[in-house]
């Protein structure tokens, strides 16, 4: 550890010249992490929001009971104390007419002033209840079952195939994650082995006076890392304005999607940002400095 901090400044210098010696092609490199590690932000992104999404939609599915009717207040208050004791009923309440148009009043918005043209309420009262997702199926057919009951409205067909769609993504996600892993290391590696190529005669020197491996590649460690940290920077950065401009956007435009709070996600993505950024450097210098020992064992 003294020997490394002592010949810093030595490594440092060398991880610069190492840089330095292939410019443009670093650059490209460079470039190139930077977009890879962004839209591997973005894809930790969109794992939040679709993860809290489906997680709201759980906690908050609905089913819609509706009864004769020629039932009278006692059969009513009958019919909520029989669905409330079936297993996986969280919460049973009575709708009235006048609440269900208020609700649609809410839904449509701007556009609410179509429901003027009925003369009557033409919203009927309903029993709403809420459920635990995964007991969807059961809970429906102890409902449908018990007498006074009409049909029964549910959401499952759109609920299906909104974890569908998150199943999808995932599965995306998991793809772009091991593609963004394994380029970035090429990459990175890449820079290295052409750093050590391009400085192969010093190399040799240093192996002929005795310098060990490490001691050799340590600074092209430093200028892997230097470059992927960097580039984790600037993609944590873009990624920070791209949150923003969603947030902005979505909250304006679709204000009923459940978002995460922003700074929470912020934080939790440029945190993984960064950790895979030292993972991924040190993976991919490590790779890179392969060349060493092999021009050894030559």
């Amino acid at each position: 550890m003294k020997s490394v901090l002592f010949n810093m400044g030595y490594f440092l210098k060398e991880a610069y010249k190492t840089i330095r010696l292939n410019l443009l092609s670093n650059i490209f490199s460079f470039i190139g992490t930077v977009l890879i590690l962004f839209i591997f932000a973005l894809v930790i992104t969109g794992w939040n929001v679709s993860n809290r999404l489906v997680l709201m939609l759980k906690e908050e599915a609905e089913i819609s009971a509706y009864y004769e009717e020629n039932l009278d207040e006692i059969d009513k208050d009958n019919l909520i104390g029989l669905i409330e004791e079936i297993d996986g009923v969280l919460e049973v309440n009575l709708v009235s007419q006048a609440e269900a148009y208020n609700r649609m009043e809410n839904v449509l918005g701007n556009e609410a002033g179509i429901l003027e043209l009925f003369e009557e309420n033409p919203f009927e009262e309903y029993i709403e209840i809420r459920i635990h997702l995964d007991e969807t199926e059961r809970v429906i057919d102890r409902i449908e079952n018990i007498e006074g009951i009409e049909y029964v409205r549910d959401n499952r067909e759109i609920l299906n195939r909104i974890e569908g769609i998150v199943k999808t993504l995932n599965m995306a996600g998991y793809i772009v994650t091991a593609a963004v892993g394994i380029t970035t290391i090429i990459i990175i590696s890449h820079m290295i082995r052409q750093g050590i190529y391009e400085n192969r005669f010093q190399i040799n020197t240093l192996q002929l006076l005795g310098a060990s491996n490490s001691f050799i590649g340590f600074p092209f460690l430093i200028a892997g890392l230097l470059m992927i940290l960097c580039g984790g920077i600037i993609a944590s950065v873009l990624t920070v304005i791209a949150i923003n401009i969603g947030f902005g956007q979505l909250s304006g435009t679709i204000p009923f999607i459940p978002l995460p709070p922003k700074n929470e996600l912020v934080k939790h993505v440029v945190v993984i940002i960064m950790t895979a950024s030292i993972i991924l450097g040190s993976g991919g210098s490590i790779f890179g400095l392969s060349s060493i020992k092999e021009d050894a064992e030559r």
